[in-house]
Order: structure tokens, then sequence, then C-alpha cells
């Protein structure tokens, strides 16, 4: 079984915990060092045209396999608040409001944990109210805000969904980009990144799946 429900995309179940926290870590630099300011990270699927949805606006070309997914589960294990839009909101909160979900395996009920965890803030116009625990709601993205958020946590935080991403990035609030990139040219739309911002990054790393998916990481200079 193959579920699109992680980070701006997909999910899975299956086979037991094949890699370690520590070698995620390694290759995301997401492990914290005492005092130091918590990080935002920006984690998005992308096509290798640079999208974000098909032009259906459908995510289901990147349902992870086993070895993507536990990754990805690994990736947002440290950090401590999740910033969403409403539409990346109301596609992530089943992980909280479906208990089927976590029954499919262990691989599930352990993202559903690790999601359930963290504090979310859902950035929206017309959201009425959040369906889930650790949430608060919030009308406008206002980067003074985010700058004091981080640097009141303990824990990163982790931007999701391009729209959301953009307004970080452009004030120069993204510490790292992690891009899932897909082979897969889409022609789609929502692109990962801003188009009209330019932005020199440094590679801090990289990683290649069994399925042709690479992980890209950046720190934006």
């Amino acid at each position: 079984m193959r579920h699109d429900r992680l980070l701006n995309r997909g999910g899975s179940d299956g086979a037991q915990h094949a890699e370690s926290d520590s070698e995620v870590g390694e290759m995301v630099s997401m492990v914290m060092q005492e005092g130091q300011m918590a990080k935002l990270i920006y984690a998005s699927n992308v096509s290798l045209d640079g999208y974000t949805e098909d032009e259906r606006g459908a995510f289901d070309w990147a349902a992870p396999d086993d070895e993507v997914f536990v990754f990805i589960t690994d990736l947002l294990r440290p950090a401590g608040t999740y910033l969403y839009g409403r539409r990346l909101y109301d596609t992530m909160a089943v992980w909280e409001t479906d208990d089927t979900l976590a029954a499919h395996s262990d691989l599930m009920s352990d993202f559903a944990n690790v999601w359930k965890a963290a504090d979310k803030v859902v950035y929206s116009t017309t959201l009425a109210d959040v369906s889930t625990a650790n949430t608060r709601l919030e009308r406008h993205f206002d980067p003074g805000a985010i700058r004091d958020l981080k640097a009141a946590a303990s824990r990163d935080l982790i931007v999701g969904g391009p729209n959301l991403a953009a307004q970080a990035l452009k004030p120069g609030l993204v510490d790292e980009c992690h891009l899932f990139v897909w082979p897969v040219v889409l022609g789609g739309r929502n692109p990962a990144l801003p188009t009209e911002t330019r932005a020199e990054l440094e590679l801090l790393d990289e990683r290649r799946f069994s399925s042709g998916v690479v992980l890209l990481s950046y720190r934006p200079l």
C-alpha cells in the first residue's frame, strides 16, 4: 500500500525501519549544537522540472517507498514545530485524525507519532478552526514573529508547502532546504522554489535512493 500524505506529498507502509536517526542527522545536518539558534528548514518533494504538483494539482506522483519514507520520518523527527498553509495542513492532519493510517504498519505508526508530537502553526485567512492538538491558527505570515519563534525554540522548525516557504525564503528566514527530487517531469504547477527570487546556495549534502529519488540539501548564503 502507498499513501499520499507525507511532506507536501506521499507516504508509505511496509517493512522494518532501515535507517538510524544518527545517520539521517549526519546526512541532513539537523542535529542542533548546544547554544545554537533553532533552524528553519524547508523540506519538499519536487519533480525534476521543479514542481510540487502535477497539472491537476495532484501529489500522487511522489508516493515514497519504504526507504524514502523512513528517511523523511527521521528528517522530521528532531523538529519541534511545523509551519503549514491550509492545504498542506488539511492533507497532513489525517495523521492525527484518522487512526487507521497508523494501524497499517510500524512505519506509518512511527510517522504518525512523530507528526503528532510536534507543534503546528497553520497560516490561513479562511480556515475557521484546527482539528489537531498542539496547533494554533495564524491569519498572516509575519517574518518578525518567525524570527522570534526561532530565537525561542529549543528544536528546529519545518516549513512545508511552496507558497509558505517562499514567504520565508524572501526575507532570509530559511536556514536549510532539503529537496527530494523525483525522476519525473511534470510540466506542473506550484514550483518548489520562488521564481522571482534569486539566492545563492551552498550544497550541504546529497543522497541517492534506490527508487531514483535524490535528496539535495542546501544552505542559503
